[in-house]
């Protein structure tokens, strides 16, 4: 019961902050302090919405959003999301659109379970949807599942990506962002040991951990000061009574969130600092570049307890994949067993998070790939986000993923590639 207080203390605090800024809004909103020629009134107000919306944010799974893309006839054709999977930790979305020639590139997104939800990923989906046919890999907030549905961990992770990689066929583009970079990487190989067949034409990785010690972070030292029952007895918690997992062992997302906070303090204080100030000068909007970021970066989901610690432990600790050693079921995964799926590397110049080289180890456990099939691309200025969404993706990195699809494909994209460098705009 001690950590299921702890879980519904911070679901208290938040709601209770929540409460605060709703407060505050509307009592310093009253049109009779219009007759009260002072600045504070505002400022309370500014505050309050700013506070409400912030703390309100923390349990809200964001939408897409994406509801049409514009195809080669000029027209805005309709976008509707298809759950082809479905399953109790995740399941694998389609992006369908209606009325458009089906695109030749067929690419999986493999989204990150490392406290945010898929939608993290939504300018990339929207960069990649007009030029391909697009699935993501959609993970449930733990908070939600029932203990029933039973355990969740870095080995059924990566089962569940290979699965979706079986059921999508030999003819698709896998690309995978940050934490699942390694465990893309695992069960690419899994499919080479055991259902060659099914090995997809492409493997992209995109800033992940697959060797941690090859440049060191703040993320990476923090893994190696704590031990593993330090790390279960301060960060693991039960879900409280209000939602469908209670007595789930889990990570929470509001943990998680602290811990993303606390390493920019200073750079999101002044963020909201200044949000505050422009809604007292009634400068702000409900969609500005303020609202739009923290709309989804505050969104967080808890993982499962499993799951969280057997990353820190297997993929940090003991560097299971960069030593090669990594199991599934007692199934030894032998890395050098990919020969026939080109694999790309992008890193980013200025990342924090998996700095250059983490992912690039990646390269050198490929053992049984031809050198024509390994490439990689180091981006300039760019940090961790930038890699995957922003100018740098969109001008530089995602034309090159492109070309690299299609350079590893049998069959390239319908029409001459000068489209893809328009479709950057």
């Amino acid at each position: 019961m001690k950590q299921m207080a702890t879980y519904d203390l911070m679901e208290a605090t938040r709601n209770t902050m929540e409460w605060y800024g709703a407060s505050a809004r509307a009592f310093a909103s009253y049109p009779v302090w219009g007759l009260v020629p002072h600045p504070m009134f505002k400022a309370l107000s500014a505050w309050g919405r700013v506070t409400e919306r912030s703390f309100a944010r923390m349990v809200i799974k964001p939408d897409w959003g994406i509801r049409t893309v514009v195809a080669e006839d000029g027209r805005d054709h309709l976008v509707e999301t298809v759950h082809e999977i479905e399953r109790p930790f995740g399941d694998l979305v389609r992006f369908k659109v209606h009325g458009r020639p089906e695109k030749p590139r067929r690419i999986l997104l493999c989204a990150p379970m490392s406290g945010h939800y898929s939608t993290l990923l939504r300018s990339t989906v929207a960069s990649l949807l007009p030029d391909a046919e697009l699935w993501i890999t959609d993970w449930h907030n733990a908070r939600d599942i029932p203990v029933s549905a039973g355990k969740f961990d870095v080995e059924d992770y990566t089962r569940y990506l290979v699965d979706f990689m079986k059921h999508l066929g030999p003819d698709t583009h896998v690309v995978a962002v940050c934490q699942p970079v390694p465990l893309a990487l695992a069960a690419t190989a899994m499919l080479a040991q055991d259902d060659p067949d099914a090995q997809p034409l492409t493997l992209t990785l995109i800033g992940g951990p697959v060797d941690p010690d090859a440049a060191p972070t703040e993320v990476t030292d923090f893994g190696r000061r704590v031990t593993m029952g330090q790390l279960e007895h301060l960060a693991i918690q039960r879900v409280g009574f209000k939602y469908g997992g209670v007595g789930r062992l889990v990570y929470p997302g509001l943990l998680q969130l602290n811990s993303f906070i606390s390493m920019n303090l200073e750079r999101h204080a002044q963020a909201f600092a200044e949000k505050i100030t422009a809604a007292a000068r009634g400068e702000d909007s409900e969609r500005d570049k303020h609202n739009r970021f923290y709309d989804e970066y505050l969104a967080v989901m808890d993982m499962t307890a499993e799951f969280y610690l057997s990353t820190v432990e297997r993929i940090f600790k003991e560097r299971e994949i960069a030593r090669n050693v990594f199991t599934v079921d007692g199934q030894a995964i032998d890395i050098g067993a990919i020969t026939d799926v080109a694999v790309k590397i992008v890193e980013g110049a200025n990342d924090d998070i998996s700095a250059p080289g983490q992912c690039l180890a990646a390269l050198d456990l490929l053992t049984g790939l031809d050198d024509s099939k390994k490439a990689s691309h180091l981006e300039p200025g760019a940090g961790h986000y930038g890699i995957f969404a922003g100018k740098s993706w969109r001008n530089n990195i995602r034309p090159l993923v492109f070309d690299f699809m299609d350079e590893h494909s049998q069959h390239g994209p319908k029409g001459p590639k000068v489209r893809l460098a328009a479709s950057n705009g």
